[in-house]
């Protein structure tokens, strides 16, 4: 009778494993206190990042950095079942005006292994070695639910007038990745503004992240990443390099995520939050390792109760 009812129980805790883990970028457009004040856009703020296991925030204008702790602090009263932590690049700019990259995850799926600041290459009086406008964030992740354990992100949001410039150099940031942790298990994404007007058909050809056929975009030409509903333009994008990140990839998981539509707003209500729609994308869980786990808790329960 034990017996059946632990194995009757073990087969109700597999039903609860966690499906894959979704990554996501946003770039939430000057977020600082205002925004954090606003209970409204909070509240839709919160609706949007609790749907992601680690998000890449963009155009964060926090120079005191108590909106990201506000936030951070609202999720994970939001969503008490998860636990949530953040890790920030340096306030990048070249001049007064300055953002932040913030990667918001769950450390009870995620572990932060290590990260850096890409760094501003020194010319002799030439702007050609300081192609950034806003320097990567690089961040390795350890992540034992899914298919692909150890994975690196690169965070980027471009200046649109030297887009593609920028895009093209991310290339050299993939290399130095490689070179510094020796793994091609890379994502790279972000609002790279490499759409519409920004980018052109003869540009492309020239950018070395799009011309070689290793790095996947995710995110297709034909996608929409903006609110407002007069443009039409893939400007955030999703890029993976790397045979078990590809391979872990679930088909047709990457996309633009519409929270105008999804929760039911007005498009000066979404404006409010962002001019962007968060770009998503979810990686394959490793089942034997969450079946594992899950019988293991599952069972350990079951036993004080028979």
């Amino acid at each position: 009778m034990r017996t059946a009812v632990l194995l009757f129980a073990a087969g109700l805790c597999v039903l609860n494993i966690t499906s894959s883990l979704k990554i996501c970028a946003f770039n939430v457009q000057s977020f600082g206190e205002s925004k954090a004040n606003n209970k409204k856009v909070m509240g839709i703020l919160l609706k949007v990042l609790s749907r992601c296991d680690l998000c890449l925030i963009q155009e964060v204008r926090d120079s005191k950095g108590e909106a990201v702790q506000a936030l951070v602090k609202a999720l994970n009263r939001f969503d008490k079942s998860n636990s949530y932590s953040y890790v920030k690049s340096e306030r990048l700019g070249r001049k007064t005006y300055k953002e932040q990259y913030v990667y918001i995850y769950r450390n009870n799926m995620l572990k932060v292994k290590d990260h850096y600041q890409y760094h501003k290459l020194e010319g002799e009086g030439t702007n050609e070695t300081d192609v950034f406008s806003r320097e990567p964030f690089i961040v390795h992740f350890h992540s034992p639910t899914t298919l692909v354990k150890d994975f690196v992100l690169v965070g980027q949001h471009t200046c649109p007038k030297t887009a593609m410039k920028e895009i093209d150099e991310l290339y050299t940031v993939f290399k130095g990745i490689y070179k510094k942790w020796k793994t091609d298990n890379v994502m790279i994404l972000g609002d790279l503004n490499a759409g519409c007007s920004y980018v052109t058909i003869k540009g492309w050809r020239a950018v070395r992240l799009r011309t070689d056929p290793k790095f996947h975009w995710l995110i297709g030409d034909e996608q929409d990443t903006t609110v407002r509903e007069k443009t039409h333009c893939a400007y955030d994008r999703i890029i993976v390099h790397g045979r078990e990140i590809i391979s872990s990839v679930v088909p047709g998981s990457a996309r633009p995520f519409n929270f105008k539509e999804n929760f039911h707003l007005t498009e000066e209500e979404a404006l409010e939050v962002s001019d962007h729609f968060p770009v998503e994308v979810d990686l394959k869980p490793n089942h034997r390792y969450l079946l594992r786990n899950e019988l293991l808790s599952c069972c350990g329960r079951c036993l004080l109760h028979v």
